[in-house]
């Protein structure tokens, strides 16, 4: 059932999620490259920036986690504030990432019309990754993007990705030498990617190594390897 926006059930949620999705999926990194996954183009483009953390990032990730759930009703089976923005502390983008579980993400006629009728738009599908959608907070009308910006991951019951998502921003916030690190990385890589005119996915990637070594750090402390 969906979680309450609390640093306790987030915590109880990570251990639930990691218990449910099998161990061997979780350690291994399932990596997909799919040029055609944009359903959406034409959105918006400016250079990638960072801001240092909001407080308030919190309560919009509240507010629109109720108006999610308002929506979805019983179609939605866990959410959680993942991302940079959900780690105190952290510069981030200054885009809600949120983790969104339905009984069966292939299936979108069951819920995409209900978040299409609180302005979330379906920009990215993945059917490799882990059946993975992302909706954007756009105004249909305009195709502006709305505040609070928003990326709305959405994945299928004990799914790998979200128990990695999860375990990553537990990390950050218990460990903030770890944090510290990836704040260092994602400053490094956004200036070399703006430099050079880059999308946020190749920004992404610029931080791939960090990444995957303090996942690492995150299995090891937890015997998985």
């Amino acid at each position: 059932m969906p979680e309450k926006n609390d640093g306790t059930a987030e915590s109880q949620g990570a251990e639930t999620e990691s218990l449910s999705s099998e161990l061997d999926e979780i350690i291994t990194f399932h990596d997909v490259d799919d040029s055609d996954m944009w359903v959406r183009s034409g959105l918006p483009r400016a250079p990638i920036a960072l801001v240092d953390h909001d407080s308030s990032w919190n309560e919009q990730y509240s507010h629109l986690s109720e108006l999610i759930l308002s929506a979805l009703g019983p179609l939605a089976l866990g959410i959680e504030h993942v991302g940079s923005t959900s780690v105190p502390g952290l510069a981030a983008k200054p885009i809600i990432d949120i983790a969104l579980v339905v009984p069966s993400p292939g299936e979108e006629i069951a819920y995409r019309p209900h978040l299409h009728s609180i302005d979330f738009e379906l920009v990215i599908r993945e059917p490799a990754w882990y059946q993975h959608r992302m909706f954007k907070h756009i105004d249909a009308g305009t195709g502006t993007l709305l505040t609070p910006l928003c990326n709305l991951h959405v994945f299928g019951p004990r799914c790998p990705e979200v128990a990695r998502m999860r375990m990553f921003r537990d990390r950050l916030r218990s460990h903030p030498d770890d944090r510290d690190r990836y704040q260092e990385a994602k400053l490094r890589s956004v200036a070399k990617a703006n430099a050079a005119g880059e999308t946020v996915m190749e920004y992404n990637a610029r931080k791939h190594d960090v990444i995957r070594d303090i996942y690492r750090s995150i299995f090891r402390s937890a015997g998985w390897n």
